[in-house]
């Protein structure tokens, strides 16, 4: 059964992450230049505080008519941090999205950030894997090589 270790040996397990003290747009732009849809918020150590995304942005900061200038992530995000671990199956992470309504989640334990997989990840692991069985097939019922 496939895992989170499965998805991070193909994407890496570079994080794309910020300080609390970041405001929303250094974030943003952080977010914007990466391509990514949302932040890991972690302290000097490295330690996983915190998640801040495209939807805190526009639930936490614009409806509320905050400054993103002044606003710093750690007021607009998201603490109650769900995570995974690398032996976590995909079946239980889309669950777990699915769930939660989240589309981002942190690869992690008590000491170590891991990665992060999100839903789109999850997607293209299992499009892969149907591409590869229906080229299998094809090759075995066709005589294709």
């Amino acid at each position: 059964m496939p895992s989170v270790h499965d998805i991070l040996l193909r994407k890496g397990t570079d994080v794309v992450s910020c300080p609390p003290s970041t405001s929303v747009r250094q974030a943003a732009s952080l977010m914007n230049e990466r391509g990514v849809g949302g932040l890991l918020v972690v302290d000097e150590n490295k330690q996983l505080l915190g998640v801040f995304t495209e939807r805190d942005i526009l639930r936490r900061v614009i409806v509320k008519g905050l400054d993103p200038e002044l606003t710093p992530v750690a007021d607009v995000q998201t603490t109650s941090v769900v995570t995974c671990l690398p032996e976590t199956s995909l079946d239980e992470c889309s669950a777990i999205m699915t769930a939660k309504r989240i589309r981002h989640l942190p690869v992690a334990d008590e000491k170590t950030v891991y990665g992060v997989v999100t839903i789109g990840d999850i997607l293209a692991y299992r499009v892969s894997e149907q591409q590869s069985t229906i080229e299998y097939l094809n090759s075995y019922m066709f005589g294709l090589r």
